[in-house]
């Protein structure tokens, strides 16, 4: 058990869940994107839409993409912080079905450098989140671990080169987990590293024939520590 699970994280809010979750995902999202963001469409699900104005889960995200921690002094003025940096911010709810954890949110995501972004993410409990689905397609990781999310063509070998590629550059494999869209169409690996996956290994992998798309996850020091 993590001791987030048993007290939680210090943050700035009334809920670890719709506040600091809420801040994490911003903030994981935005490193996932991997540019500053300068348009987000935030669509709140289930008890995010229903209470999350109330615990402030709409600044919190905000202040995420901004690049703040879940204990950062200007979460609360997250809307006019967003204004000073020039990212437009639209709101509205969702319906991501019942299969959707109650704390879900969707973004659309922009970069100042024009990278595209969607994500489906949950807040679970005790500020830990879950990134659900990137680009349409499913995932299921924590933001924990640095984590390289591969898009390619479903066919033989994909996996292969991908793993291998970590094998070379001495990366240990945490968790894996695939998924695909249909039989020979697209399918994505989602990889939790125990080291950082350097540059050189991102752009080897970007050459390979049969992959769409790579989204990496560096993990940098976050200041949510715990009580």
């Amino acid at each position: 058990m993590n001791i987030f699970e048993i007290i939680g994280p210090v943050m700035v809010g009334p809920s670890s869940s719709h506040t600091a979750g809420a801040a994490r995902i911003g903030l994981v999202s935005r490193r996932l994107l991997g540019e500053k963001v300068v348009d987000a469409v935030i669509l709140l699900h289930g008890s995010f839409a229903a209470t999350g104005v109330g615990h402030g889960t709409d600044r919190a995200l905000i202040a995420g993409l901004l690049g703040m921690a879940c204990d950062d002094a200007r979460i609360p003025d997250a809307f006019e912080e967003a204004r000073k940096a020039g990212m437009k911010v639209t709101l509205g709810t969702v319906d991501l079905g019942e299969e959707a954890h109650p704390n879900s949110v969707r973004l659309f995501l922009k970069g100042e450098y024009g990278k595209k972004l969607e994500i489906v993410a949950a807040s679970i409990g005790g500020g830990q989140i879950q990134i659900r689905e990137i680009d349409g397609l499913k995932t299921v990781f924590s933001g924990d671990y640095p984590t390289l999310i591969v898009e390619n063509d479903d066919r033989p070998g994909e996996v292969s080169a991908i793993t291998g590629m970590l094998y070379e550059h001495h990366i240990n494999i945490a968790t894996v987990q695939l998924d695909r869209d249909s039989r020979g169409g697209h399918a994505v690996t989602v990889i939790e590293c125990d080291q950082e996956v350097p540059s050189a290994a991102l752009e080897q992998l970007r050459n390979h024939p049969g992959i769409l798309k790579i989204t990496y996850l560096p993990v940098k020091e976050e200041t949510c520590t715990v009580h």
